[in-house]
């Protein structure tokens, strides 16, 4: 299999699903060497990868995996990629498919996009062709952003635009009060250090409260009734240390 010219450095601006979370691809190849470079390239890229060498170990792999895209080869060992679509899209109707295939035709093209796929390249084709592709689907679909924009805070489901001075949890909108925004920035700004209420006093107050730390543990309080409610915690207490802020376990 030729490949015309491997990707060789990693892209100025890395894709995330919204949530902040690495992008989740499928790659489904019967040919080892090129399956084994595609998952490289796309681990490089900063995105979870699993791999796939036939039709039913695909439509498995993609029920425990949850894909955001595949990349699907057309002829496999046991059924082809068109069977193979039909059964992702039964169940996972919003993933976004790239069809990989050494048939040119038109008519082989047209039979791949009826059948629901949503792109095309042809075999040999270049790593960085595959790449611009896959990352296009994902933006039209919706499923990604650029991190291009510093004014992002992202811990898990918790984005905070500093400038626009909004806060999302999984994409519901949290409403917050100017010292409440200043302690979750703060605590954004440092995910999973354990920050002691003289620290968060220092930086979100700007002075010394002496004996008053309570208003700490209140605000603290605060914000958990807004960001953690009826979630798992983001939020958590370590006892005789402070406070951290890390990614909900799943």
């Amino acid at each position: 299999m030729e490949i015309r010219r491997a990707a060789s450095a990693r892209p100025l601006h890395a894709l995330t699903r919204p949530d902040g979370t690495p992008v989740r691809v499928l790659v489904v190849d019967d040919e080892p060497d090129l399956a084994e470079v595609l998952c490289g390239v796309l681990r490089y890229e900063g995105w979870l990868v699993c791999g796939a060498t036939d039709g039913a170990s695909a439509i498995a792999a993609a029920r425990d995996f949850r894909p955001d895209a595949v990349l699907l080869d057309v002829m496999l060992p046991d059924f082809d990629g068109l069977q193979v679509l039909r059964k992702l899209r039964a169940e996972q109707p919003h993933v976004c498919v790239l069809f990989l295939t050494a048939r040119d035709s038109v008519e082989d093209r047209i039979a791949g996009i009826t059948a629901g796929g949503d792109d095309y390249v042809t075999k040999p084709f270049s790593l960085e062709e595959v790449l611009a592709r896959l990352r296009g689907l994902l933006r039209r679909a919706g499923m990604t952003r650029a991190l291009t924009d510093e004014s992002l805070l992202v811990v898990g489901g918790l984005v905070m635009d500093e400038e626009a001075r909004e806060v999302t949890r999984d994409g519901e909108a949290v409403e917050l009060s100017p010292t409440e925004f200043e302690l979750l920035r703060f605590l954004m700004r440092n995910p999973r250090r354990v920050l002691s209420k003289a620290q968060i006093l220092d930086r979100v107050w700007s002075y010394d409260f002496g004996g008053q730390a309570h208003v700490v543990e209140l605000y603290i309080s605060y914000l958990r009734k807004k960001i953690d409610a009826g979630r798992s915690p983001m939020i958590h207490t370590v006892r005789g240390a402070g406070y951290v802020l890390k990614q909900a376990a799943q």
